[in-house]
């Protein structure tokens, strides 16, 4: 089932009683969610990712905008008759029922012709429980369950009607770090073995992008970005879906484009030359560039370069400040400081066998060009570039 959400804004009263204004929580949204993906709905806590869950799933009513299951607009349909699946954090599962009984509660619910006699809602429920791996487990309850084995009963609770959209709402918020690993790999194979549309809100990116096939970004309420997690990752429309995704997170430096040259400092890191879209700075971008950012006729930039974009090499272009070196293993990290960046410490992460030439306290460096970005300085738009 494709979901579109088109122009979906959602206000909510503001309590602060000093403040007039609304909460804006979800602002102007509009895409697309393809038939049969499973579709990461990510960012910071407080960005609007549950409400727009709940809009979907008829939860919450949009204030303006329009909803579409396919090419039916069910804006103004009820929650119970949108053919949804939801699964929240909180488990939600009845502890005096066995886990068949849980899984079974829906179809209890079912009228008219959908209505189903127990030995069919029995079939169902068990149908379900093997598919998420549990059908051993049925006659127990809840409690005699570990969290792994809850989540999956609430997964089976919501799968058992076959909805047409299966919403998860941060599902694996309470499990442990291993544990959560497992589960989401189970996530990924129940999506596909039954091909329903599913959304999954989350904040821990890592988890968004390792299982789904195309991630919406979000900030404030406002669409960011949405695309497969490796093209959103290699290609970031802004810099905050830059520093959003990644783990360590992108550096992030002052530069300057100049003589068809990037400068980070008064370091040339290699020729560049700008697309032609983003060859010149616009009349309000150079009013409002930071004095100190660059010679006058550079164009001032914000630099990304991602932990993995360093190569060491003796006589690099780029030079650090060395705080120290942290062996992990497989790989190092070293962490160092520049001037120019915009946070404290710079990670370079590079493989262990690797030798890191560090001369009276400075480490030096080349950037792949692909582990690089560029952003306007005012716009914090992705500037496209062609390293020379």
């Amino acid at each position: 089932m494709k979901i579109t959400l088109d122009h979906v804004t959602k206000r909510f009263p503001n309590r602060n009683k000093k403040i007039r204004e609304d909460v804006i929580a979800v602002n102007d949204f509009t895409f697309e969610i393809p038939d049969g993906k499973l579709i990461g709905l990510l960012g910071p806590s407080g960005c609007g990712k549950s409400t727009t869950l709940n809009l979907i799933s008829g939860l919450e009513m949009p204030t303006t905008g329009r909803i579409y299951f396919g090419e039916t607009d069910v804006t103004d349909i009820p929650a119970e008759h949108r053919g949804v699946g939801l699964v929240f954090q909180n488990y939600a599962l009845y502890p005096h029922l066995t886990v068949l009984d849980n899984i079974m509660f829906p179809l209890g619910n079912l009228r008219g012709s959908e209505k189903l006699t127990k030995e069919q809602m029995r079939d169902k429920a068990m149908e379900v429980a093997k598919l998420v791996q549990i059908d051993e487990l049925t006659e127990r309850r809840p409690k005699e369950l570990s969290g792994g084995q809850q989540q999956r009963v609430a997964i089976a609770r919501a799968l058992v009607k076959m909805p047409s959209v299966l919403l998860l709402d941060e599902p694996l918020s309470n499990l442990d770090a291993r544990l959560r690993l497992q589960t989401r790999e189970e996530l990924a194979r129940i999506q596909h073995e039954t091909g329903i549309t599913t959304v999954f809100v989350t904040h821990d990116q890592e988890e968004a992008m390792s299982i789904s096939d195309q991630i919406v970004v979000m900030k404030d309420g406002l669409f960011q970005q949405m695309g497969k997690p490796q093209e959103v990752y290699d290609r970031p429309d802004n810099l905050f879906v830059a520093k959003f995704l990644g783990t360590p997170p992108i550096n992030v430096f002052e530069g300057t484009v100049k003589d068809g040259k990037l400068y980070i400092g008064d370091e040339a890191i290699f020729p560049v030359k700008l697309a032609a879209d983003d060859s010149a700075p616009t009349e309000d971008a150079s009013a409002n560039a930071s004095s100190d950012a660059a010679p006058a006729d550079g164009r001032p930039v914000y630099v990304g370069i991602r932990p993995e974009g360093f190569l060491p090499k003796e006589n690099g272009a780029f030079s650090l400040t060395l705080k120290k070196i942290e062996v992990m293993g497989r790989d190092t990290s070293v962490v160092a400081t520049h001037e120019k960046a915009q946070a404290a410490t710079i990670r370079a992460i590079i493989a262990s066998d690797e030798a890191v030439h560090e001369k009276d306290g400075i480490v030096r460096f080349d950037i792949k060009p692909n582990k690089l970005h560029l952003f306007d300085r005012t716009t914090e738009r992705r500037i496209d570039y062609t390293a020379l």
